[in-house]
């Protein structure tokens, strides 16, 4: 690879080491940090211990389970019906549906979980309404049930899968699936057989996303009551008051994010299919009758219960609010989330950046290597559920308060920062940034670089004038993602935010959890409008796959 010219080789080769260690090793340690914590286990913990062992720790593990495979199932069938349809199918609305379809991913999982409580729990407008007229006696089904959890995520969730599994779909054109048919096996079989098999990493993809975003979830399942590790972490730093046993969990959370990354690599590991990537115009497969009337009505149902009636009770409920509660106090729940999510976006994209250019920049074929280890690596905080990575980054920062105050006598300057919050912003969202940074740094070719050496530019105008210009549209992406991701983070921001800095996600979770849903309408109708931001995106580039979240999409 060609040797960048404005910085010394020496120098260069120091940096880029110097970078991707120190962007590891502030990934690797909250998770080294929590892992430690099982060798501190004193006379306290123990006795915590046991009484979770007799009253909590099997149906937590056991809700924990129910969650991720009823999710995984239900994400699975739903995203992969819904873009075999829309890519392979010709019927009525397809092209609308086609882009209506994303928009569940502006809607956190706590919004639709308290909207969906708030709609048809007891008390709500459904149940009201029929016991009106079928009185007191009339059955409806349990809304705090692990199956009301499981719809909600899953409508939330689906996303993930329908959009890379679309993607795989287009990918595939009409040939593959007519090949099938003369071969002599009916459509369903064909589908099964030849078109599944070959978008198969595509939709493990999208649902090993959608599963991590399940076992990271916090919001939705406080809501339903439905105990989880996450719930188990916040109730044991804040209502045991024991930040080792809240660790001790939270490695046990982390267990289970490992075992479905593996799951997932397994699986890839013996089952691969290739396929032919170019572009091509798609035939589709007219529907007619009763087929068309049913894939409309199935794609309609999908979109009025993931984005349009929670939309519309949101309305209703802001109407009736918003005179009480558009106040100094909700300006300042938005100022600081927009501040928050502003610095955690820049400070995000510019160390993806600089991994990007960095592995692009690297002179030796070992510091390349090298550096792509450190990329792999710096990338898997996205992994880490929020609740995770909050109780590592306050167990290093508690250690390092305590080391400052031995050695220079100061008072605790860490925990309980704005410093560390935005460390965990940080680890966790920089996958999100680096996957269309990269993209964009993979759309200009080296020869770029030494046309404009060869024309007598200077080192810092091939990066100011070249390389930047050039990475616009990547970098204004990743802004856009991240920042809106730290607007909607929950767990993270509830546990590690500074003293008398609520944002709109925190003024949600306490109003959710004294019941005021119409209180907690207008920060939700906030962050889903803003949510929109990013969707639209890849409404317009529905066949990158990059601009999704998690480097998972970006390889």
């Amino acid at each position: 690879m060609l040797r960048p010219a404005f910085l010394p080789h020496f120098s260069q080769t120091l940096l880029l080491q110097a970078l991707g260690f120190l962007v590891s090793v502030c990934v690797s340690v909250p998770i080294v940090v929590i892992l430690l914590q099982w060798g501190t286990l004193g006379n306290g913990e123990q006795e915590i211990w046991q009484h979770l062992f007799a009253t909590k720790l099997g149906r937590l593990t056991l809700n924990t389970l129910v969650l991720v495979v009823g999710v995984g199932v239900g994400v699975s069938v739903l995203g992969v019906s819904l873009a075999w349809l829309v890519s392979v199918c010709e019927f009525p609305g397809r092209r609308h549906f086609e882009w209506a379809l994303m928009l569940p991913l502006a809607i956190p999982g706590y919004v639709m979980a308290f909207v969906f409580l708030g709609l048809f729990g007891f008390a709500g407008p459904v149940q009201t309404t029929l016991r009106n007229w079928f009185g007191n006696d009339v059955w409806f089904v349990d809304i705090q049930s692990p199956g009301a959890v499981i719809l909600v995520l899953t409508l939330v969730l689906y996303p993930y899968v329908y959009l890379l599994s679309r993607t795989a779909f287009l990918a595939q054109g009409r040939s593959l699936m007519d090949a099938a048919r003369v071969l002599g096996l009916s459509p369903i079989a064909a589908f099964l057989q030849v078109a599944l098999p070959v978008a198969r990493p595509a939709i493990m993809a999208g649902v090993a996303l959608a599963l991590m975003e399940t076992l990271a979830d916090f919001g939705a399942v406080s809501v339903f009551n439905f105990d989880t590790f996450t719930t188990a972490i916040y109730n044991a730093w804040y209502g045991l008051f024991n930040l080792t046993v809240a660790a001790q969990l939270a490695s046990l959370l982390l267990l289970f994010v490992v075992l479905a990354m593996t799951l997932e690599q397994y699986g890839r590991k013996f089952k691969r299919y290739t396929q032919d990537e170019r572009r091509r115009s798609v035939q589709t497969y007219r529907l007619h009758g009763t087929h068309a009337l049913a894939a409309t009505l199935f794609c309609i149902l999908v979109i009025a219960l993931a984005f349009v009636i929670p939309v519309i009770q949101l309305l209703v409920w802001v109407s009736s609010t918003i005179s009480s509660e558009l106040d100094s106090r909700y300006l300042e729940f938005f100022s600081h989330t927009v501040m928050l999510a502003t610095m955690a976006a820049v400070v995000t994209v510019i160390i993806a950046l600089l991994l990007a250019l960095g592995k692009r920049l690297a002179g030796s074929k070992r510091l390349h290597g090298w550096h792509h280890f450190a990329e792999r690596a710096a990338t898997l905080g996205y992994a880490l559920p929020g609740s995770v990575l909050a109780v590592g980054i306050m167990l290093t920062f508690t250690w390092l308060d305590r080391k400052l105050s031995t050695i220079l006598y100061l008072e605790p300057v860490l925990v309980g920062s704005l410093f560390a919050l935005l460390c965990a912003y940080v680890i966790r969202f920089l996958a999100v940034a680096h996957a269309p940074v990269e993209a964009g740094l993979q759309r200009i070719k080296p020869t770029v670089m030494e046309a404009a050496r060869s024309l007598g530019a200077k080192p810092k105008q091939v990066l100011w004038q070249l390389y930047v210009p050039l990475l616009q549209p990547g970098i204004f992406t990743a802004l856009i993602i991240v920042f809106v991701d730290v607007m909607k983070e929950m767990p993270a921001t509830l546990i590690m935010r500074p003293f008398g800095w609520d944002t709109l996600a925190v003024r949600i979770f306490q109003m959710t959890t004294e019941g005021q849903w119409e209180r907690a309408a207008l920060p939700a109708l906030t962050l889903l409008l803003v949510g929109l931001v990013p969707v639209i995106l890849l409404v317009k580039n529905s066949r990158a796959p990059v601009l999704m979240k998690g480097k998972f999409l970006a390889q």
